[in-house]
């Protein structure tokens, strides 16, 4: 119980003294700590006593200082809401006094306010700005300037703003030719003289520029309209100031000009009709090409049998020459066997005259269905894709549809000419063939003439 109590009493004078002194080897030693430790704690406590009895005075001064502070703090915060009071009601009568002088000047600035506003975004995307540049920085200042504090504007800010709006109006009419950096369409950076058609459309060296108004630069369209439009851009480019030209102008201010460029050409109508249609092509062109050399080949042919028809000289380079070498070679054979003669000629010449012929009926027939086969597998596609991601977005079956219609489309473009070809080719065949058979007949009439007038002698 004794080493309890000690412990105990040694832990709470450790911790109540800073000063840690060794532990105690025996009571007497712990008794006479507990009484140093005692000594020592009156000591401290008398000290604090003196301090805080010195202090006492100072807080009490600190107080009186603080209080005196409030009381003017608060005066002054009467005196200045007082203040505030009089000179809010000072504004308010100044108020009233300038909105009665101003009148009806407080809606034209209000109207100007509006017109610099709605003016400003007008002025940046306009071409015109490629020409005159900045011109927005002056309209932004003016509407935040009389938007957001109650300064009015100066008679010098009236004047520029009706100044801008006048030239917006002047230069819209105005086709104008001046220098300015433009990007060609492979980046390259370079001047270049541009025409400016008032504010529809930009042009330089025969092509289409665009402005962008977000970095205030004129770059060339990486893909220019269809050749008709160039070419009237070419024409004005050309053409000396003062005179007329033709020139595709696009009211719109770049909508137009935006879906023309996407418009696909043909080497890009005839990808869209996918496998099918390059097959159609393939088989058009070669359709074309024997058609060409069919027309040629007899027409030629038949212009030397005509010829041959009034000409007494045999010549075998022609069919119906050919056929009269028959006849010569066969001077006594009765008019049986001649006729047998020149129709085994004739058969002979026939195959050389209808060459490539039923071709062409073949490919007339079958491009119509080879169109159809696209068809089919253009809409097939358009089915697969409504079944994958459904009806939303109508670019998604856009290509089985395109696919649909250009393949049908490259068909009958195909079918149609050919039929026509297949027409000339085998009436042109069939001419030539009624000239030898109609020789034919005359010179059989001739052979048995001559035997009924031997027989006769």
């Amino acid at each position: 119980m004794i080493s309890r109590l000690s412990i105990t009493l040694l832990v709470s004078l450790t911790l109540a003294t800073p000063i840690m002194a060794a532990p105690a080897q025996s009571l007497d030693q712990l008794l006479n700590l507990i009484r140093e430790g005692r000594v020592s704690e009156a000591k401290e406590n008398k000290a604090r006593e003196a301090r805080f009895n010195a202090e006492k005075g100072n807080q009490a001064k600190i107080l009186a200082e603080a209080k005196q502070t409030r009381a003017k703090e608060e005066a002054r915060s009467s005196e200045l809401e007082s203040t505030f009071e009089k000179n809010e009601l000072e504004t308010a009568a100044l108020q009233e006094a300038l909105n009665k002088r101003l009148g009806s000047l407080k809606e034209l600035f209000g109207v100007l306010q509006q017109v610099a506003g709605d003016t400003t975004s007008q002025f940046q995307t306009s071409i015109i700005s490629s020409q005159y540049e900045n011109r927005g920085e002056f309209l932004t200042k003016l509407a935040k300037k009389m938007g957001t504090s109650s300064e009015l504007a100066s008679i010098e800010e009236i004047e520029r703003l009706w100044f801008e709006l006048q030239r917006e109006m002047t230069e819209s009419g105005n086709v104008v030719r001046y220098n300015h950096s433009i990007i060609s369409a492979t980046g390259e950076q370079k001047t270049a003289e541009v025409i400016r058609v008032g504010t529809f459309n930009l042009v330089s060296d025969g092509k289409y520029l665009k402005y962008d108004s977000e970095t205030g630069k004129v770059a060339e369209l990486i893909r220019q309209p269809s050749s008709r439009f160039v070419e009237t851009a070419e024409a004005l480019t050309k053409t000396a100031p003062g005179q007329l030209v033709e020139f595709g102008l696009d009211p719109s201010r770049g909508t137009l000009l935006s879906a023309l460029i996407k418009e696909p050409n043909l080497s890009e109508r005839v990808e869209q009709g996918g496998l099918v249609g390059y097959i159609i092509v393939g088989v058009g062109i070669i359709s074309w090409l024997l058609a060409l050399e069919r027309i040629i080949s007899l027409t030629i042919t038949r212009a030397k049998v005509r010829a041959q028809s009034k000409s007494k000289t045999i010549s075998p380079s022609n069919p119906l020459g050919r056929v009269l070498t028959v006849y010569e070679n066969n001077p006594k054979l009765d008019p049986d066997t001649l006729e047998l003669k020149l129709a085994e000629a004739i058969i002979k010449e026939k195959p050389r005259l209808e060459r490539f012929i039923p071709l062409l009926k073949i490919i007339a027939v079958a491009a119509p269905l080879l169109g159809l086969l696209g068809t089919v597998i253009g809409m097939i596609v358009t089915f697969q894709s409504i079944t994958l991601f459904g009806t939303g977005d109508p670019k998604l079956m856009a290509g089985g549809i395109s696919q649909a219609l250009v393949t049908t489309v490259l068909g009958l473009l195909v079918a149609l000419p050919t039929i026509f070809f297949h027409s000339i080719n085998n009436s042109i065949a069939k001419n030539v063939l009624h000239i030898l058979e109609e020789q034919s007949a005359g010179l059989i009439a001739v052979r048995m003439e001559q035997e009924h007038d031997l027989r006769a002698a």
